[in-house]
């Protein structure tokens, strides 16, 4: 009996000991070394991705002319972008006539002239951007729509400096900065300098394999038919983001914003807006604290007692952070009725 108690108090004895002193410190460590584990395993897994959207036949050839390197690409679907659900019964018709951009300088005279409306008259829109030298910005632009009537050869050779044929297309000298050329029964090309829109008509080698970083984020967008871009440059990222970081400065410090080197951007519009954007990281650590903090955030957003409207608390409930390799993933399924509760007097063109 002596020997059985003596071995229960022992045994006390050794529970009690795991639990404060050296025991406690083990366990610690094991258990913080199993979640440091799990996070390197996290950070190092490939996530699965959404399957992309491919290019259209004649996008893809369009894009494939392109000249040189770009600095950002950026495709509107105007078209497609009308003819959606929440563009028919949720936007208000002063929305929809207004002007989609406000043109600078010679294209913005030659725009009123031939009584252009962007928002009406155009139909689908891409755009390259590369830079030159230290602030110099060249652009090339495909631009799709019935605007024949309106940019006919008389009102172009009346509104030119020069007229030349490039590549089997006539090319006007617009301005100092602007170039165009018809090359379809409704497309024209226009561009910043006459350079660039030479080696669109006359293409050397393809842009795929010329810019790879370009072509990997154009496959990062997922939807291709109403709205996508790919910034490789990081000026152009840190631009995209500015409206963020100078509405809330906390946003730099909570998404890491200044680290992004380079991003893609897609969304689709129809019962609602479906949207995908990827955020990439020089590395994954980088990556994995950036959406820990976005996540974190959110979350924070959407607890009760804060602030934060209702009806920001819905949309950021459809929002959702998750870190891929050296990427930061950010997804939006927001519907319709969200819009229309948000802004009931929006809907049917009010």
């Amino acid at each position: 009996m002596e020997m059985e108690s003596r071995t229960e108090q022992e045994a006390v004895q050794r529970k009690r000991s795991f639990r404060k002193g050296p025991g406690l410190l083990i366990a610690i460590s094991i258990i913080g070394f199993l979640c440091f584990l799990g996070i390197v395993l996290w950070v190092n897994w490939s996530k699965p991705k959404i399957h992309a959207e491919p290019l259209s036949p004649e996008l893809k050839t369009v894009i494939g002319n392109l000249p040189g390197k770009s600095d950002a690409l950026i495709y509107i679907g105007l078209k497609d972008i009308r003819e959606s659900r929440l563009w028919k019964e949720v936007i208000p018709d002063s929305l929809k006539k207004a002007p989609l951009f406000r043109a600078q300088g010679r294209l913005d005279t030659l725009m009123k002239a031939a009584a252009i409306n962007p928002s009406e008259d155009l139909d689908t829109l891409l755009l390259s951007f590369r830079r030159t030298g230290y602030k110099e910005q060249n652009f090339i632009c495909l631009a799709w729509g019935p605007f024949r009537n309106k940019l006919s050869r008389p009102f172009l050779i009346k509104n030119s400096r020069s007229v030349e044929t490039i590549g089997g297309s006539e090319c006007f000298e617009l301005g100092r900065n602007l170039w165009l050329a018809s090359v379809g029964p409704r497309k024209i090309a226009f561009s910043s300098s006459r350079k660039m829109l030479e080696g669109f008509l006359l293409p050397s080698g393809s842009f795929y394999r010329r810019d790879s970083l370009t072509t990997a984020l154009i496959d990062k967008a997922v939807y291709k038919s109403h709205l996508w871009f790919a910034l490789p440059s990081a000026v152009w990222t840190e631009g995209a983001l500015q409206s963020l970081t100078s509405a809330n400065s906390d946003v730099k410090t909570v998404g890491n914003v200044n680290s992004i080197e380079h991003l893609a951007l897609s969304l689709k519009l129809n019962d609602g807006i479906e949207a995908e954007s990827e955020w990439i990281y020089p590395t994954r650590r980088a990556a994995f604290f950036a959406s820990s903090f976005l996540w974190g955030a959110l979350q924070l957003s959407e607890i009760s007692g804060t602030r934060t409207s209702p009806e920001i608390k819905q949309l950021l409930g459809k929002i959702r952070v998750r870190q891929n390799l050296e990427s930061v993933v950010i997804t939006a399924d927001i519907p319709i009725d969200l819009f229309r509760h948000a802004a009931p007097g929006m809907s049917n063109g009010k």
